[in-house]
Order: C-alpha cells, then sequence, then structure tokens
C-alpha cells in the first residue's frame, strides 16, 4: 500500500473539523507563551493548523507533507506548502520561530524517529510535539511511543520538555483527545532559561513526563480484539499473557 492509497482524500476530509476546532483553541495557548512571528509545520495536512497562526496576524508560515495531500483542500496558499518525503531528512536554509509536528511521528519508520527530532530542532528553538501513544490505533501507526520516549530524543538536543498545553486542555471536547493527550512543548534549554514563562519551569522539565492515557482512548478499548491488543505488546508480554491465560487461548495470537 502506498502513501497516496493510505492517506487519501478521505482520511484528510475525515479529520478537517476536529483538526480545526483543535487548533483554535490550542494555538492561542501557544502564543500565550511564545513570541511567533513564524511558523513551519511538518506533517501539515490540509494547513488547518498553520491557517489558524494566520488568522491571527502571523503571515510567515511553511507546511510540509506528502504530494499525495489534496491541493484543493490546503487552507494555506499553495506557495506555503512545501511538497516533502517525511520519511527522510527535511532540511531547509532557515529557521523558524516555531516548528511543529503533530500526530505525525507514529506514522513515520521508527528508524526516522531520532532524525525527525533532529529536523525539528533544527528548523527551530521551539517544538510543539505530539505522537501517538501506545494503544492509540490510527491508520499506519507504525510507531506508538509514550511521551518521555521522544522526550529522551529532545533532551539529546538540549532541549527541555514543557508540558503546558495538557492540562488546559484536558477537559475540553472541542479539542480532539488526542492533542489533548500528547501534545508537550519543547524548548531550547538556552532559551528557556531566558524565558520569563518558562525559566521557573525549567528545573521541572527534565523529569519524565507524566505518562497520560485520556478517557476517550480508554473507551475505544471496548472495541479491540484479544489479536489485536496483542500486537501492541513487546514480545515478552504476548508470552506472559498467552501463558497467564492458558491453553484455551493459545489459537488466537497465531501468527501475530
Amino acid at each position: 500500500m502506498t502513501a497516496s492509497t493510505t492517506y487519501d482524500r478521505t482520511f484528510f476530509e475525515r479529520k478537517a473539523s476536529g483538526t480545526h476546532d483543535s487548533a483554535a483553541r490550542i494555538v492561542p495557548l501557544v502564543l500565550s507563551v511564545l513570541d511567533v512571528h513564524s511558523v513551519v509545520d511538518v506533517g501539515c495536512g490540509e494547513g488547518s493548523w498553520l491557517a489558524e497562526f494566520r488568522r491571527r496576524g502571523i503571515e510567515d508560515v511553511l507546511g510540509l507533507d506528502g504530494g499525495y495531500v489534496p491541493k484543493d483542500l490546503l487552507k494555506i496558499p499553495a506557495h506555503a506548502f512545501m511538497k516533502s518525503d517525511l520519511t527522510r531528512t527535511v532540511a531547509l536554509d532557515r529557521r523558524f520561530d516555531l516548528a511543529m509536528s503533530l500526530e505525525v511521528a507514529e506514522h513515520l519508520p521508527p528508524a526516522r524517529a531520532e532524525s525527525l527530532v533532529a529536523d525539528l530542532c533544527a528548523l527551530s528553538d521551539c517544538v510543539l510535539f505530539s505522537a501517538a501513544i501506545p494503544f492509540q490505533r490510527g491508520i499506519h501507526h507504525v510507531n506508538c511511543q509514550w511521551p518521555d520516549y521522544w522526550q529522551g530524543l529532545f533532551a539529546a538536543r538540549g532541549y527541555a520538555a514543557f508540558d503546558v498545553i495538557r492540562p488546559q486542555v484536558w477537559s475540553d471536547d472541542r479539542v480532539d483527545f488526542w492533542y489533548r493527550q500528547n501534545t508537550i512543548l519543547y524548548v531550547a534549554r538556552e532559551l528557556a532559561a531566558e524565558h520569563p514563562a518558562l525559566r521557573d519551569a525549567l528545573a521541572a522539565a527534565d523529569r519524565p513526563v507524566t505518562r497520560m492515557v485520556h478517557p476517550a482512548l480508554c473507551e475505544r478499548f471496548d472495541g479491540f480484539s484479544v489479536r489485536e491488543v496483542l500486537t501492541m505488546l513487546p514480545l515478552a508480554a504476548k508470552k506472559a499473557f498467552v501463558r497467564r491465560l492458558g491453553p484455551r487461548t493459545r489459537t488466537v495470537p497465531h501468527g501475530v
């Protein structure tokens, strides 16, 4: 299956409304913390997040995503969209006040994780980031990780994690639950140390980001089959699970 068939028109149309409403709530929170005049979105889709920044007066935006994004669905000017193969290193000849990548990393191969974080850090000292956690189902989710995994990759680049978005939107039904659950702001430590809104929290920023599972995701567990649950577990956990339940279930995980 190719990217063009995985991320087809229906994929973007289905998520457009929720993305728009989520951006309308979260973008003002970001702007209340950071002084932003330029934004790059790595994995921008139809550009709803950048459109919200533009609506708030930030014209210098750039969205990167695959050529499979339907051009007539773009919410940003065509010149603000750059076709890019996100499975490969992204390199631009400039930096931005903010780089963002929301619910994109889980769609990319695990081997791409470290270089994706490096790309984002090369684009800005401030990165708004979210990625699907384990058990968060979706189309072509191939690298679902807990947020502290990504925190470690950013920390290796000198970026501290600030959990300033999730507490403010956790109970806001206008925001898609995956953003409420996963969105973390990463800031280069040197900048954070000089930033009035962040420096007091810098000491706590090195603690592991809390692993939080939103109730909306828990409600989806009813739809999981035993086979699906097993595919999400590490091999050792699968074997322990099968041993625990005994011979009656041994036919279920066959081929997992």
